[in-house]
């Protein structure tokens, strides 16, 4: 039997995405969102709070890079989710990353995340206490140590992080236990 749990944010797993959008002095200003997701074939929707230096900062340049953070830079992304850049000056030099301008957009690519979509800001759309920042996206990259043999992000490799919103703990991504559009593939034939 199910236990009443009142509102709560039960979709999990919830990708850790570094947000990157340059300030207004053109310095590297990033943070850790986990509210966002692929909303169509070539877009990127992220639900942010419009007091966000990170939301000021994409809608004054109208870019932004979408990175996922790994195990391998953990402290880092947790980091970028504990500071804000209202209030730090320094907060991308303190994390001791490093970053580069996108060939594709007026954005940072953060060298260490492993993948990294580069996109132009298409729409910001109120909701409620959120403003969802629909992003386009004109090209993503990826580390070949985390390509598969076919060229294709092999998500075994990358070490993604996964937000749980019930405990606020980080997970990776596991096991591959199966393979879309053939799991169910049997329930298809009529008994």
């Amino acid at each position: 039997m199910k236990k009443d749990l009142g509102v709560v944010q039960a979709v999990w797993p919830m990708p850790v995405l570094m947000v990157a959008a340059y300030n207004e002095d053109g310095s590297v200003n990033v943070m850790n969102a986990a509210w966002g997701m692929i909303c169509d074939s070539d877009q990127i929707a992220l639900f942010l709070s419009a007091d966000h230096k990170t939301s000021k900062d994409i809608v004054e340049r109208k870019a932004f890079t979408v990175a996922l953070a790994d195990k391998a830079h953990m402290a880092a992304a947790d980091f970028f989710g504990i500071a804000s850049g209202n209030t730090m000056a320094d907060k991308f030099e303190r994390s001791g990353l490093t970053a580069r301008k996108s060939a594709f957009v007026d954005a940072p690519v953060i060298e260490e995340f492993p993948v990294v979509m580069e996109c132009e800001l298409k729409d910001v759309v109120e909701k409620g206490d959120f403003l969802c920042y629909v992003g386009r996206i004109v090209n993503a990259a990826a580390e070949e140590s985390v390509l598969s043999a076919n060229g294709k992000i092999d998500p075994a490799k990358v070490g993604a992080l996964m937000f749980d919103q019930f405990q606020h703990g980080y997970y990776t991504v596991g096991e591959h236990v199966g393979q879309a559009w053939n799991a169910g593939k049997d329930l298809m034939k009529k008994a």
